[in-house]
């Protein structure tokens, strides 16, 4: 029960890495806000988890959805901007209306949780833990990923930049981001599915992690846990990499 008494609002919380978070923060007591534009699979969720989950329609991208859920809400002790996608091409391939959406949903999202959950955090007064999730993709470049490059990247710095004014203005609110390797979710399911190779692939990613295997969205959870509880006290502006040794 690391996080009893604690009110989270987790972004993208209906499906793949968000699920397992939501699932592992009501498991340590705290109360959750499925904030997702997927109502259908959002809704089940909540109706599952019963009384310590309550579904938010939230398109992180619309800067009147984050003011309506967060005024809708008592004061947050946690944000997750988990919401993303991925968008493949290279610099040559990407158009620049798909270069723009990655940007809308990775970064102007994020950027839109961070404000508000600042807000909301300093009109409380108890301080509070906003979690982003960047990538490996953040750190290490990809011929083929120059979008979610280029998000993920300014989500990092991002990070940093929020977590040093509200250290230095007095808030007691955190800031850090996770940096996820290659993790087994249905999105994965659905790009190897639309592969002609998806074993030969499949095998690619794991050979680039040096722990031998990708990785499982409960041990991205874990993290995420550890940044929400008050023994991450000490913790804010850092990257933490989970990511079964691919960036060494």
């Amino acid at each position: 029960m690391r996080l009893e008494g604690k009110l989270a609002l987790i972004t993208g919380g209906a499906s793949g890495l968000g699920n397992a978070m939501v699932r592992r923060f009501v498991a340590e007591g705290a109360t959750v806000i499925i904030g997702d534009i997927d109502a259908e699979n959002g809704q089940a969720l909540a109706a599952e988890l019963g009384q310590q989950a309550s579904f938010a329609q939230l398109d992180v991208t619309r800067e009147g959805d984050w003011q309506r859920t967060l005024a809708g809400s008592a004061a947050i002790d946690v944000l997750i901007n988990n919401a993303g996608i991925t968008t493949y091409g290279s610099i040559e391939d990407l158009t620049l209306d798909q270069f723009k959406h990655e940007l809308d949903i990775d970064v102007v999202g994020v950027f839109l949780g961070c404000k508000y959950a600042v807000a909301n955090m300093k009109a409380a007064g108890r301080g509070g833990s906003i979690i982003n999730m960047s990538s490996l993709a953040g750190i290490r470049a990809n011929g083929s990923l120059a979008a979610y490059n280029a998000a993920k990247a300014a989500v990092t710095l991002l990070t940093k930049s929020v977590a040093m004014h509200c250290a230095t203005s007095g808030y007691g609110i955190r800031c850090n981001s996770i940096h996820p390797g290659v993790i087994h979710t249905p999105i994965l399911d659905k790009v190897l599915a639309q592969v002609p190779n998806p074993d030969e692939v499949y095998a690619g990613w794991v050979a680039t992690h040096p722990i031998g295997r990708i990785g499982k969205p409960e041990e991205i959870a874990a993290m995420a846990v550890y940044l929400a509880s008050d023994e991450a006290g000490f913790t804010t502006g850092a990257e933490f990499r989970v990511d079964g040794g691919s960036s060494i």
